[in-house]
């Protein structure tokens, strides 16, 4: 190990560590319960940047979307008591989409333990299930390099959170140099992915299944990166259709003629007509929770691929199950199937239809901006480095429907946790891993307001530094927490409960150019291009604060007439409901 210092201590231990496991960037905020790693991390600056949020649960945010962006590890710290707490969120959202997390948290001096000391939490009860699969507290200092190597390792192998503690005596106490002795570990920063293919037996039945299917389906998720040519040369020799879960969006070219887009509540028509339509399903990498949206139980025949074996079945029933990495099952799949023209025709035309509707919903009339048609006209300016960040509300609806993304660029979001206030910590990661890059970050007013505001301080402190300083975040300001409104409506048949839907007005532009940012307010659907232009042109971070309208429908595609009419029903009994009514309505006629 390198010496930080002339006496080096646990923390300089620890930050070394983090080194030797090619970490250079650690998400946290203050506090005096990791005051002595603090102390290390500013010892070992040029080696490990500290990148400090405005709230822990933001870094959490942070080093979750950092796992996204880059693959590799993202790591939080924060104090115990209070700011461990607050990283939980993160963490949640860390678990829930499976990416893998380091989160080193401090705690009382050790012999405090117990005494219901200030700010002292039973930090293992309280990471026990977020950070299931690896909690340790580092209660001697020869334990320090073994914990940290199998907590890393842990989150790589099981993609999850994990914890590390370290109490506050722990982290000032001289480093020792551990004896080769009983009860002494010793393990090294290293890790390897093994390459799982099913064996010749299984394969060969999967290709029988798929073979005989008439109108196949594929449904791709997130686990499917880095197969994707691999899918492509599947759905072509099998004439099937393709569609992928909302974290699946991203890998495939949308643009592809037999690309239905997104299934489930925020999906397309041509999901819906896919799904419903097929008699054989491949699910490759995806454990999407919309189980309403696949085929019915008993329609069609299922192969699923998935490195993760508790992932196969548990979202449709299975026929044959591979498990194994995606792009190297598929590379020995493909080879064994027919070659068909399936159902390619009937696809484009689901395809086509979806176009057709797409188009129809972007030219509504609303009374002020149609959100639709301001999420739309950025597909056409989209740079083809960006890097995308999307938050939970109406926003992800649009960016599921209408954003179009170039082939190769990335784009995440909290889905299945789908916490609100996941875009800006997401859209500073992105940008501090590629800071040449330019970053879009699309949220709610809703969202803005939970932590979004607080992330633009941090935007504005730090985008001098970047290379590319295109940081364009785009609020699409309603007055209202649209999503919830709908849901009320659709799911309950109840009017909208002003009390809690309404998000208070606030000057987003204005905000945005006290922090020495750029603003810009766009109210008339005709300044839309230019809009979006100027901002990704400007030479600095750009907040577009688009007027939109709360009464565009969100509901899901193709729903059954007691859906609507349950819809409906709520929106009689609100004062203000005539309009949002006509958007459905007419909606549905787009539908046909």
């Amino acid at each position: 190990m390198t010496d930080a210092t002339e006496n080096p201590t646990v923390a300089d231990g620890l930050v070394q560590r983090l080194v030797d496991w090619d970490v250079d960037r650690v998400f946290g905020y203050a506090g005096d319960g990791i005051d002595p790693i603090l102390a290390a991390l500013r010892r070992r600056a040029d080696d490990v940047e500290l990148v400090t949020a405005r709230h822990e649960e933001m870094a959490a945010f942070m080093a979750t979307g950092h796992a996204k962006y880059s693959g590799s590890v993202g790591v939080c710290l924060a104090t115990q008591g209070p700011g461990a707490v607050h990283l939980l969120n993160g963490l949640y959202d860390a678990k829930l989409d499976r990416k893998p997390v380091v989160a080193v948290v401090g705690q009382v001096v050790s012999t405090a333990l117990g005494a219901g000391y200030l700010q002292e939490v039973d930090l293992h009860t309280l990471f026990k299930d977020v950070c299931a699969q690896y909690v340790q507290t580092v209660m001697a200092p020869e334990q320090l390099e073994h914990v940290l190597d199998a907590a890393f390792r842990t989150a790589l192998a099981t993609s999850s959170p994990v914890c590390v503690i370290v109490p506050h005596d722990v982290q000032q106490a001289p480093l020792p140099d551990a004896p080769h002795a009983h009860g002494i570990v010793h393990s090294s920063a290293t890790f390897a992915r093994s390459r799982a293919v099913p064996d010749a037996d299984a394969l060969e039945q999967a290709a029988r299944v798929l073979g005989e299917g008439e109108r196949v389906a594929v449904l791709v998720g997130q686990g499917a990166q880095g197969a994707e040519e691999h899918v492509r040369a599947l759905a072509e020799r099998l004439g099937a259709g393709l569609v992928t879960s909302l974290l699946g969006k991203p890998l495939l070219d949308e643009s592809l003629p037999y690309h239905c887009g997104v299934m489930g509540h925020l999906g397309t028509t041509a999901s819906a007509e896919l799904m419903s339509g097929c008699d054989t399903l491949l699910i490759v990498g995806s454990n999407d929770p919309w189980t309403e949206f696949y085929p019915e139980p008993g329609q069609a025949r299922a192969v699923q691929v998935d490195v993760t074996a508790r992932n196969i079945g548990a979202k449709y029933p299975v026929e044959v199950p591979l498990v194994g990495d995606a792009a190297a099952t598929l590379e020995a799949l493909v080879p064994l199937l027919p070659e068909r023209e399936g159902w390619r025709a009937d696809v484009e035309g689901f395809v086509r239809s979806w176009h057709d509707v797409a188009e129809q919903r972007v030219l509504q009339e609303t009374e002020r901006l149609n959100p639709q048609r301001v999420v739309h006209e950025l597909s056409r300016l989209l740079p083809d480095d960006a890097q995308v960040a999307v938050d939970v509300g109406s926003a992800v609806y649009w960016y599921a429907r209408f954003l179009r993304l170039p082939p190769g660029v990335p784009a995440h979001l909290s889905s299945t946790l789908a916490s609100m206030g996941s875009a800006m910590p997401y859209g500073i990661a992105a940008k501090l891993l590629h800071p040449d890059r330019p970053v879009v970050a699309l949220a709610g007013d809703g969202a803005m307001q939970m932590n979004g505001l607080l992330e633009l301080v941090t935007v504005a402190h730090r985008w001098r530094d970047w290379a590319d300083p295109r940081f364009v975040v785009l609020v699409l300001s309603n007055g209202d927490l649209a999503e919830v409104s709908w849901e009320q409506r659709e799911m309950e048949g109840d009017p909208r409960f002003p009390t809690s839907q309404t998000v208070p007005d606030f000057p987003y532009a204005a905000y945005a150019d006290q922090l020495g940012l750029a603003g810009l307010r766009v109210e008339a659907g005709d300044d839309l291009r230019e809009a979006w232009q100027e901002a990704l042109d400007a030479d600095r971070p750009v907040v577009v604060e688009a007027i939109v309208d709360p009464d565009t429908p969100l509901l899901a595609p193709l729903q059954p007439e007691e859906k609507v009419e349950q819809a409906l029903r709520g929106l009689e009994q609100e004062d203000a409901g005539d309009q949002a009514a006509r958007l459905l309505r007419e909606q549905r006629e787009h539908e046909g």
